[in-house]
């Protein structure tokens, strides 16, 4: 690596290369295990460092720890910036080791229903150091298959105690718990893989935005599919012109396949192995019932996105990366009335997005709960699934002046049809498998997973809720993207950016 210019090399470790400055004054001292080319061992003491050593390159012994002066790597960090010390890779963050021999350390919040294969999938890629479960059986069920004794019910402790021992944390609770865990993993310098939808309010799908931008850490959110080759060929088709000018997209679910739209459920005693308060988290003091934990809570304001939350950040995702879907105008909802508590049992939405950047205006309309497309969009489509025409029990149909372009099931992943012209043949940037964009951005930064916070999954999550604000109102929003705030209506904003219970801040 070339020198910088008035810096000279100190030394390496399997992360990354440090600089002193050429006028380091004397007496800066550091005891360091070092590692010469030949991996020949020795303890050194050196006083005015700079000048000690020479351009050659020293390691540090994978697995030794500097001594002396810093108990742990967070620690020298603090003292290296106050040396004079800088990190090659800009700011005060470590690059991960390319080396196949360096393993990632991860911690992982939530470890059942969708955590149990988040943390599965980090297993393949990293090593799980930690774990951190509300629920005391799946935990210890989780710490016996990953032997770890490295135990936690209360994310925060589980950060603040860890420390520098892991590099990276999964987040996948319930969606109210989203954005205060990745929020302060990000901020303590960890890179961050969360459930989707990324926040349960458009206000922390913003904040998480601008913190993943400030940080730096590699960060991917959990709508797997959109590694899905077939689905990112379908956009850039799209891009290029595929279906001519979009003016029409629609977009249906089968969801919700959990009770909703019901009063809530009868107080009963909390479990022994539940930490109820902790569950709760973020949101407003309430009785434990069978309702929430396990996998009902989606259905509830206070906990969950509904239908379009739970949905939208996979089957929104080929029209979202196909054309740029985001900071809509106003959206509008029809629904059952609701007492603000549940979500209705359907909804049926419409997004007016402006023109942005030569992309023509054009009108989203999502549906759920049952409720479908007119048919006749349908009337040319021929390609079936499992022997039925469409539309599919989930999908989405994109209508241009010159074609149309429909993707079965919730992922695309049910087959893809052009109607009414010619495939295009287009380069587009191909996946080498989500979790693993993950990983590869920690080890080179320049590389983003695709659904990374700060360009993707932010914006997406903050467009996609905005629906749930018609849906509360039950009516019309003028939406200002720019300031996130509904347009003359300030009774909105509590579902916009809701208040947190003591001890909980983004």
């Amino acid at each position: 690596m070339a020198n910088r210019e008035g810096f000279q090399p100190f030394f390496r470790w399997p992360i990354c290369q440090f600089y002193f400055p050429d006028d380091l004054k004397d007496g800066f001292k550091v005891d360091i295990l070092l590692v010469h080319r030949r991996s020949a061992y020795s303890q050194q003491h050196y006083n005015d460092t700079a000048a000690t050593l020479d351009n050659s390159a020293f390691f540090i012994h994978r697995g030794a720890r500097l001594m002396s002066m810093f108990s742990d790597r967070r620690t020298f960090m603090q003292a290296s910036a106050a040396a004079g010390m800088y990190w090659v890779a800009g700011g005060l963050q470590a690059k991960v080791s390319t080396s196949p021999n360096e393993q990632i350390q991860v911690g992982c919040v939530g470890v059942a229903g969708k955590g149990q294969s988040d943390t599965k999938n980090a297993s393949r890629e990293g090593n799980i150091f930690a774990l951190c479960d509300v629920d005391s059986e799946y935990l210890n069920k989780a710490a016996k298959l990953y032997k770890t004794e490295n135990k936690f019910a209360d994310f925060r402790e589980m950060l603040d105690q860890m420390g520098d021992k892991i590099d990276a944390v999964t987040v996948s609770t319930p969606d109210h718990m989203h954005a205060v865990i990745a929020a302060k993993a990000m901020k303590s310098g960890k890179h961050v893989y969360c459930q989707k939808p990324l926040t349960h309010t458009i206000w922390e799908a913003r904040q998480l935005t601008e913190i993943a931008k400030e940080s730096g850490v590699s960060t991917q959110m959990g709508n797997q599919y959109t590694a899905y080759n077939p689905m990112r060929k379908a956009a850039y088709q799209v891009r290029a012109g595929q279906l001519g000018t979009v003016k029409e997209v629609h977009i249906w679910t089968n969801r919700p396949v959990w009770p909703q739209g019901e009063r809530r459920p009868m107080m009963k005693p909390t479990p022994q192995n539940l930490a109820w308060d902790l569950w709760l988290g973020t949101a407003p003091y309430r009785a434990y019932g069978e309702g929430y934990h396990r996998f009902a809570w989606r259905g509830w304001w206070d906990f969950g996105t509904g239908a379009l939350g739970d949905m939208a950040c996979h089957t929104c995702n080929l029209p979202f990366m196909a054309l740029n879907m985001r900071d809509p105008l106003s959206v509008e909802a029809e629904c059952p009335e609701h007492d603000g508590d549940a979500y209705p049992v359907w909804s049926k939405i419409k997004f007016e997005f402006p023109e942005l950047n030569g992309r023509a205006a054009f009108t989203m309309h999502w549906y759920d709960g049952g409720k479908l497309p007119p048919t006749e969009l349908f009337s040319n489509v021929t390609l079936k699934v499992k022997g039925a025409p469409a539309p599919s029990a989930s999908g989405v149909i994109m209508i241009g002046d010159k074609a149309s372009m429909y993707a079965a099931g919730d992922y695309a992943d049910r087959g893809i049809e052009v109607i009414g012209a010619d495939e295009l043949d287009v380069e587009y940037p191909k996946s080498n498998g989500h979790v693993k964009e993950w990983f590869n951005g920690m080890r080179n930064p320049k590389e983003p997973a695709m659904s990374n916070f700060a360009t993707y999954a932010g914006p997406l999550t903050e467009t996609i809720l905005l629906g749930n604000l018609a849906v509360w109102k039950r009516g019309h929003v003028k939406w200002d993207a720019a300031n996130i705030t509904p347009v003359g209506d300030p009774s909105l904003e509590r579902i916009v950016r809701n208040k947190y219970r003591d001890g909980y801040e983004v």
